[in-house]
């Protein structure tokens, strides 16, 4: 876990032990382009989908992944049922500038189980 992480987890007074995790089926996944210079907006939302997981107990935001150069990323989120994941989160990703364009991929079941449902949404 990167040391952003556990600090931001240690001011939310959480936990980041693996021991009493619980196993979420449904994932809510983001894929954007990002071509700021700046990794400030990124963290800002990254810092406000941890606390609004950590707020309402809907599931786990799992981390994501930044290209090196900027340019594209990916986020994690992980809960019981990926519809109610997302309209949770939703008002937050769509106020996100960056996230204008991005693809939200709803997996309705294990990642796998090579047939459950998926939906996808443009922002």
């Amino acid at each position: 876990m990167t040391s952003y992480l556990k600090k931001l987890l240690s001011k939310l007074d959480i936990s980041s032990s693996d021991d009493d995790t619980e196993v979420f089926e449904h994932a809510v996944l983001v894929y954007f382009d990002y071509n700021l210079e700046s990794s400030d907006p990124f963290y800002k939302l990254v810092d406000e989908l941890i606390h609004y997981f950590h707020d309402n107990h809907l599931g786990e935001y799992d981390g994501h992944e930044m290209a090196m150069d900027n340019s594209d990323g990916s986020l994690y989120m992980y809960g019981n049922n990926a519809q109610d994941l997302f309209n949770g989160v939703e008002p937050i990703l769509r106020k996100t500038d960056f996230l204008k364009g991005a693809v939200v991929v709803l997996r309705f079941g294990k990642l796998d189980d090579d047939n459950v449902q998926i939906l996808e949404i443009t922002l």
